[in-house]
């Protein structure tokens, strides 16, 4: 009997179009997670896509409008911006320019963005290269995975697309020290690597190593024995590096990262001309995560046009707009910036 009145359950629901389940909207709020970093500025961008007709200031504007709606920044006005440019005569190419041209302001923060794909006729496509530098040449780049709560319970709770972002951004910086390093000669004529062999005879050939003949040759030189045995011997690489020193008995600690209490001075001045921030990213307007990020976007703004999330893919201002959005979200979220999620269970149409 409890079975059929299951079944017969399943079935009313089933029929009534599933009403009775109603479905869940995610508001992902972020904020500014770095208190250095509260005055902004954004340039137009650069187009470098094969799309010819890309407006650089639409998408500054579009990205300025974004980054206003976070909690925490300031933004300074385009024409500001502009009129600065053109006033220092500033290269945006140039990290020098771009660094003395937010001094020349006074903001904390010039935006550097460049159009690197863009297509808008259906499904709509957007690529977006995304760099911000300081004023102030001490402050240095800021890897996804900052501010996030690793070591703690919570760790579980960091999406996995943040968690592999930041397992790589880990693992770029340990290569750069541990890389084998090469020197680059442009204006050198390609040669491959069997050119580089020097012939064992006078006639050109090259026995193998274990042949008689190299053997004997080794034995009269002994110049030439001393080289083999260099080659072939080497210096043992260290099976883990030296323990820098001892950790806490409680390591990791389960309250989380806990601040240092400030320092009596002020640390050294090292530069960096590198961009504090930096964050590339494509989307494609058939990607089913991409839709469902633009159907909860549009469900919590108050918008009356006719056409629903789906218009937002034909026009191509309110797909710029989103990707804006989208771009600003995933790069502060991965850097400790994520706030809390409002959720939401909106009925179906058809109830």
């Amino acid at each position: 009997m409890m079975i059929r009145n299951l079944f017969l359950i399943g079935c009313l629901t089933f029929l009534s179009g599933c009403a009775l389940i109603p479905e869940r909207m995610c508001q992902i709020t972020v904020h500014n997670p770095f208190p250095q970093l509260t005055k902004v500025g954004v340039a137009p961008f650069i187009n470098v896509s094969h799309e010819p007709a890309v407006d650089g200031r639409q998408f500054a504007i579009a990205y300025a409008n974004e980054v206003s709606q976070v909690a925490g920044f300031e933004i300074v006005p385009m024409g500001v911006i502009e009129t600065a440019i053109e006033r220092y005569h500033s290269n945006l190419s140039n990290p020098a320019d771009v660094r003395r041209l937010a001094q020349a302001l006074g903001i904390d923060v010039i935006v550097v963005g460049a159009v690197t794909d863009f297509s808008p006729y259906y499904p709509p496509r957007c690529g977006m290269q995304v760099e911000w530098y300081t004023a102030n040449p001490g402050f240095h780049p800021i890897p996804p995975g900052y501010g996030l709560p690793w070591g703690t319970p919570d760790e579980k709770k960091i999406p996995g697309p943040v968690v592999f972002e930041a397992e790589m951004a880990l693992a770029r910086e340990q290569l750069k020290t541990q890389a084998p390093e090469y020197a680059v000669d442009l204006g050198a004529p390609a040669t491959g690597v069997n050119e580089h062999k020097k012939p064992a005879f006078p006639d050109g050939s090259e026995p193998p190593d274990d042949s008689p003949k190299s053997e004997s040759a080794a034995k009269k030189d002994p110049r030439a024995r001393t080289a083999s045995h260099e080659v072939r011997v080497e210096t043992p690489l260290a099976s883990s590096p030296p323990a820098s020193g001892s950790l806490p008995p409680n390591w990791p600690d389960p309250r989380g990262f806990i601040p240092p209490p400030p320092a009596a001075s002020k640390p050294p001045l090292i530069a960096s001309d590198e961009p504090v921030l930096r964050h590339s990213r494509t989307f494609n307007g058939h990607d089913p995560e991409f839709t469902k990020a633009l159907e909860n976007y549009v469900f919590f703004r108050d918008d009356a046009r006719f056409g629903g999330w789906q218009s937002y893919l034909q026009r191509s201002d309110d797909f710029i707009r989103f990707c804006c959005y989208l771009h600003l979200h995933e790069m502060l979220a991965s850097r400790g910036g994520a706030g809390e999620t409002r959720v939401v269970w909106r009925w179906g149409t058809d109830r």
